[in-house]
């Protein structure tokens, strides 16, 4: 993976100055293939959240990215007082998980975003109290502005998504995916369609799919994995043989840091 800014050093030591994107718990990267994918190891993503209802049904992914803010999709419409934001956790059926339970006491989506085309499908949930880090929870850094990934490079995304047997399964799932070009992408999903503000990853044999949704599309340099994207969308039958839309966090990183100092 290649940055713009910061060289693959001088992220890695910002990093671990801010004490983000680097797991206690390794995740299983080699050999891991959500649609197709495989069950990761418990703690190993520890910015994974769960946003669910309050009778406990998952509805959407999203990503902790410092102690009081967790950034995911605007079309999950998260709603302040009601959805949970579940931290820690890895299997959905278990009640023996240290997992910290959050209520959002704002929720702010992109003011420009477009529920038909997806441009610019982000939002951010400010939590109702800090977040208390842990082996198992942690927040994931973010990429800088107008970073660039190159395109082949092999990211992971986890989820709770619906897998290959049309079946929301109980643990969180990863799965390894090349980024696709942009050039490539709108082949596939037509010019109008795919914008500089999304990355494309998969058609690969795995992908996203429902219920994935605003969870992490991350990439890893130097031990550090960083945010790159945010599930945004796929073919409606979650064809592993097409590539997956994501947000591209780093276009919209200026509005990221200005939604997050002035609340």
């Amino acid at each position: 993976m290649t940055f713009t800014i910061f060289s693959i050093t001088c992220l890695a030591l910002v990093a671990s100055a801010l004490g983000c994107g680097i797991p206690e718990i390794k995740p299983q990267t080699i050999g891991s293939r959500i649609v197709n994918g495989q069950n990761a190891i418990s703690g190993s993503w520890p910015w994974q959240v769960s946003l669910q209802q309050a009778n406990g049904f998952h509805i959407c992914g999203g990503s902790l990215i410092n102690e009081n803010w967790v950034l995911t999709s605007a079309q999950c419409a998260v709603m302040v007082n009601s959805h949970h934001v579940i931290l820690g956790e890895h299997n959905r059926g278990s009640n023996d998980e240290p997992i910290q339970i959050q209520l959002v006491s704002k929720v702010i989506a992109h003011p420009l975003f477009n529920g038909k085309t997806f441009i610019n499908d982000i939002a951010l949930l400010k939590l109702s109290s800090p977040v208390t880090f842990t082996p198992r929870i942690s927040p994931v850094c973010l990429p800088e502005s107008n970073a660039r990934i190159v395109p082949g490079t092999r990211c992971f995304t986890t989820g709770w998504g619906q897998t290959a047997t049309i079946t929301s399964p109980l643990i969180l799932q990863q799965t390894g995916v090349p980024i696709i070009s942009l050039a490539v992408c709108r082949q596939i999903w037509g010019q109008r369609t795919i914008t500089d503000a999304m990355i494309c990853a998969g058609a690969s044999g795995s992908s996203s799919c429902k219920g994935d949704t605003g969870g992490p599309l991350v990439c890893e340099s130097s031990g550090v994995w960083t945010l790159v994207g945010s599930v945004s969308f796929e073919r409606s039958t979650c064809d592993p043989r097409f590539p997956a839309v994501y947000t591209n966090i780093s276009q919209l990183r200026s509005w990221i840091d200005r939604t997050i100092a002035f609340n």
